[in-house]
């Protein structure tokens, strides 16, 4: 499954980069019920955190890994990479770019493939129009969040 989903924010840029930030990823992120440091590298990269992800009763831990990070006025970028349950390899990732100092482009991007039997079996009998929710909502959780941020500033 891969997705490229674009959408224009009327924030600045550094309002919804903020959002990206780790301590605020379970903002945005509902089911990531943690996100702790195992490896900071400067600039990002290489930098990586232990999540624990909570569907239903069901809580999975993985360590998300920052393999892509930019931060300059115009464009800020962050690339993330995981496996889930040994089933799945997911890579995704966010970048903004500056449009006008209250508004922003929010390029959301990724693919999940599975890496055996289980997780390619599963994504065959995934259906497209769930995947395009779970796509749909978060951007809209990412824009909701921005503008609320935008108000109180």
């Amino acid at each position: 499954m891969e997705w490229k989903e674009e959408r224009t924010i009327e924030a600045n840029i550094e309002t919804v980069w903020n959002l990206f930030r780790e301590e605020n990823m379970l903002v945005i992120m509902p089911k990531v019920i943690e996100n702790e440091p195992v490896h900071i590298e400067e600039g990002g990269v290489g930098s990586k955190y232990r999540q624990k992800y909570q569907e239903g009763k069901r809580v999975e831990t993985y360590i998300v890994e920052t393999v892509g990070y930019e931060d300059t006025d115009e464009k800020k970028f962050k690339q993330l990479n995981f496996t889930l349950a040994k089933a799945f390899d997911i890579t995704f990732s966010f970048t903004l770019e500056k449009v006008t100092e209250s508004t922003t482009r929010f390029i959301y991007e990724g693919n999940n493939r599975g890496v055996n039997f289980v997780g390619r079996a599963f994504m065959k009998l995934g259906s497209k129009k769930n995947n395009q929710k779970v796509v749909n909502d978060f951007k809209d959780r990412v824009e909701e969040e921005a503008l609320k941020e935008e108000a109180r500033t």
